[in-house]
């Protein structure tokens, strides 16, 4: 970069070592000198008229901005690729997804994935680079993208939960969009996301468990300190102190069990009683956590009644205190 013209040598390194065959000429460079660069291979071709100004392997940030460049004016790294950016995601995608003005015709590439939308310029972030979507545009594209709900919930969740946004303005967001696959599901999903139920196995805890069958209603993602420890729990209910964890991991790491040993040990001390579920516990046996969660709760003093979630209900009895 050092035998660049200033204003290209500022530009490529802002850019990551990329550049357009478009800015060089407009930095004064000659056709025939990126000709001849490209050609002895102190530069490389990326995409048609996307150059690299290095000879060696590129890095990740060099490809994103290689692909927006690719795209053209106005365009933003979206969806998969986004999420990754934006911490929403660990997992790098093997393709590179683009979101351009819905006018624009772009020749397809190898690796890229090229959305079209007419309000890309209202979604793109104003200041981050490589320009990408905004968080909440971007959870919202995956969730209309999702094959089923439970995978667009899990974008939401991801998102709110790990506070990178809020549901208030995830639903500004979608107030602005004209189609949003799974609207008004997202809409009543985001009330109880506020409410803290921050994965999609809380979720379905609030869903399949508590409210069908009359539970009463527990605090969720309750915040509590003991000695230099913060946790949060699932959810509480703090007048019967009892407190339901879901755990949605297929393994359970040692390290993370002991973990929970340890919290639901310091919350015995207190009184607490912790009861635990997995992910096929709520979804393919919610009736019988309920029937679980119910008789611990009235052995507490709650007086229920536990009521039937529908005539297949597999609870038996009404849930009362002894």
């Amino acid at each position: 970069m050092s035998r660049l013209p200033g204003s290209l040598a500022e530009l490529a390194e802002y850019q990551r070592g990329v550049i357009t065959r478009q800015q060089a000429l407009a930095a004064g460079l000659a056709s025939s000198a990126i000709c001849y660069r490209v050609s002895s291979g102190r530069w490389q071709r990326l995409y048609p008229g996307v150059l690299a100004v290095f000879s060696g392997e590129p890095g990740r940030a060099t490809l994103l901005w290689a692909a927006v460049l690719r795209a053209g004016p106005a365009a933003a790294l979206s969806h998969q690729t986004a999420a990754e950016l934006n911490g929403l995601t660990r997992k790098t995608a093997g393709l590179i997804h683009v979101t351009v003005p819905s006018a624009r015709r772009v020749e397809p590439a190898p690796g890229l994935v090229i959305h079209r939308s007419a309000r890309v310029l209202a979604a793109r972030h104003p200041s981050q680079t490589p320009p990408r979507t905004r968080i909440e545009e971007t959870v919202l594209d995956l969730s209309h993208a999702a094959r089923t709900f439970d995978e667009a919930l899990g974008w939401l969740s991801a998102a709110c939960g790990g506070r990178l946004t809020t549901p208030r303005r995830i639903a500004d967001a979608m107030s602005q969009r004209a189609r949003q696959r799974y609207r008004e599901a997202i809409r009543l999903a985001l009330d109880d996301v506020a409410d803290g139920a921050h994965t999609v196995l809380e979720y379905r805890y609030l869903h399949n468990v508590e409210r069908p069958h009359g539970l009463p209603r527990a605090e969720r993602q309750v915040r509590v300190v003991r000695g230099v420890r913060t946790a949060y729990l699932d959810s509480l209910y703090r007048r019967y102190l009892v407190v339901v964890e879901t755990d949605g991991r297929v393994a359970h790491p040692a390290e993370g069990r002991w973990n929970d040993v340890h919290r639901d040990n310091a919350a015995a001390t207190e009184g607490i009683i912790t009861l635990r579920y997995n992910w096929s516990d709520v979804t393919t046996g919610p009736c019988a956590v309920a029937a679980e969660v119910g008789a611990v709760l009235a052995k507490r003093g709650w007086p229920g009644p536990l009521r039937r979630c529908g005539p297949r209900c597999a609870i038996a009895r009404r849930i009362r205190p002894s």
